[in-house]
């Protein structure tokens, strides 16, 4: 399975990853002027922190979010192993963001949803990746990414 890899190095914190995962992912209109203006407002599902540093869902082997949801709204998808937010029958209990070692997955209090990077499973490839200007991240295999010296 591949990996979302962030490059510290490269990351300039500049968002890009930000404003088009929250219009590619959440917005209506698809459209980055537009979106601005949606209410509720497009939320990205990855997020730059720190100095810089771009954070996402890491589609853990062990996932304790999985574990941790009581009604299995929290899925693997059998094909690509990625982590991924059934939206439609999400109660809003947050266990599964309480448990996420990454701080990753959030509650969005007025989709009334817990909201989380699934790499853009039904795009085919993660628009963070794709609009980078730096290349600060980039798919890579899961074996790759564990000798990747950081």
């Amino acid at each position: 399975m591949k990996v979302l890899m962030v490059d510290k190095e490269k990351c300039t914190g500049c968002h890009q990853c930000e404003l088009w995962c929250g219009t590619e992912i959440a917005s209506t209109s698809k459209e980055l002027a537009r979106a601005i203006n949606e209410e509720p407002h497009p939320v990205p599902r990855v997020y730059v922190e720190g100095k810089p540093f771009a954070l996402q869902c890491r589609h853990c082997e062990s996932a304790p979010c999985l574990d941790a949801c009581p009604n299995g709204t929290m899925r693997r998808d059998p094909e690509t192993g990625l982590i991924y937010v059934n939206e439609q029958t999400c109660i809003a209990c947050w266990m599964c963001v309480m448990v996420c070692p990454f701080g990753i997955i959030n509650p969005s209090s007025s989709m009334k949803v817990a909201i989380k990077c699934d790499r853009c499973r039904n795009m085919g490839y993660p628009i963070c990746a794709e609009v980078c200007p730096t290349g600060a991240l980039s798919l890579v295999e899961r074996k790759d990414y564990r000798k990747k010296k950081f």
